[in-house]
């Protein structure tokens, strides 16, 4: 069994795992809008050491590049540039490579350290704007 992504008007809008021949037989649409992809290639690399598949295992929502045959994921940072050999997004800056925990801030294009979230109990999500923990409160609807 292959898997296929559906490209419509460049954009994966589905995958599946079939056969080649029974996908040729157009139950699922027009077989030319199908595009093979391997879900062992990342980044341009076949993870056992095989031949890389169009640089990418498609997602929906991923572009498929015709010309360089290659799915590239959606870009999720304005500043980020493409990588030509992986067809992955990479910031501007290289995020720091010291064990500790990163997140990309694109409104001043650079990484900030996530602390360790609080241990007192209580239930947090991370604040990217300002850089901190906030503690969430729950409401109680009378």
């Amino acid at each position: 069994m292959s898997h296929f992504a559906k490209v419509e008007n460049g954009v994966v809008t589905q995958v599946i795992v079939v056969e080649q021949d029974v996908l040729n037989e157009g139950h699922w649409g027009d077989p030319a809008s199908w595009v093979q992809t391997s879900y062992i290639t990342r980044a341009g690399v076949h993870a056992l050491g095989g031949t890389p598949l169009r640089k990418n295992y498609a997602g929906i929502g991923y572009t498929y590049d015709a010309q360089r045959d290659a799915f590239i994921p959606p870009k999720q940072f304005a500043s980020w540039v493409l990588d030509e050999d992986t067809c992955n997004w990479n910031p501007p800056v290289a995020m720091p490579t010291d064990g500790k925990l990163y997140e990309w801030r694109e409104s001043d294009t650079s990484w900030i350290e996530v602390p360790d979230r609080p241990t007192d109990g209580k239930t947090y999500t991370w604040n990217l704007e300002t850089g901190s923990w906030d503690e969430v409160v729950e409401t109680t609807q009378a």
